[in-house]
């Protein structure tokens, strides 16, 4: 009997509609979304089956999600949900550009899916989720990242200050970024800011496009 890996997140939940209603609104109708970070796999589960005909491709550093994220997909099957494959977003190159056609991917990719990472993570880790969308995405292709962001260097909100406070004594590398800082790091990757978009619970959804003068 295999065993279930599932992890659970109560966030995902929550937070898993509203993104879709974005998702669905600035993906390109068809190709393959590259989720970078995909934690337990709950949002890859939830959303393959209904952004088809767009795959999903899942991906973690960490060999606990990645089981997860396996383990959710063995008990909710999507044609359109792919495996998970390992993916650091500080690594210089990324799996899917060291093998054959993204390995082996129907569809190639065209937008990268970011959820509730680079406040949980060092700087490095948003800095490397830029340089990949830059090298990976083509001209047109759309990278989407979700979570609370400071705006003009101040929180939006005195749940997102505790938050973020928590975060830093967790571990001082982490922290809510601030958005602007965010759109600079982007531009120098040939990745243009479209809007944003106002979410529950004090969050956002960011998109960028990569530029159509990109090389």
């Amino acid at each position: 009997m295999t065993v279930d890996a599932r992890q659970y997140a109560p966030a995902t939940q929550r937070n898993r509609d509203a993104i879709l209603e974005v998702l669905h609104q600035v993906l390109p109708p068809t190709g393959t979304v590259l989720e970078v970070s995909s934690g337990s796999g709950e949002h890859a589960v939830y959303f393959a089956p209904q952004l088809q005909p767009r795959y999903w491709l899942p991906s973690d550093p960490n060999p606990v999600a990645q089981a997860s994220i396996a383990s959710w997909r063995e008990h909710q099957p999507s044609a359109h949900l792919l495996e998970p494959i390992p993916l650091n977003a500080e690594d210089p190159s990324w799996w899917v550009e060291q093998t054959p056609n993204g390995g082996g991917l129907a569809e190639p990719i065209v937008a990268i899916a970011n959820i509730n990472m680079i406040h949980i993570a060092p700087w490095s880790a948003c800095l490397g989720l830029l340089a990949g969308a830059g090298r990976i995405l083509l001209p047109g292709g759309v990278l989407y990242m979700y979570g609370p962001y400071k705006q003009k260097g101040e929180h939006t909100s005195d749940s997102n200050a505790a938050f973020d406070q928590g975060l830093r004594s967790q571990n001082p590398a982490w922290g809510i970024r601030n958005l602007e800082d965010v759109i600079e790091a982007a531009q120098a990757q040939q990745l243009q800011f479209q809007k944003t978009v106002s979410m529950p619970a004090n969050n956002l959804s960011v998109i960028f496009q990569r530029s159509e003068e990109a090389c």
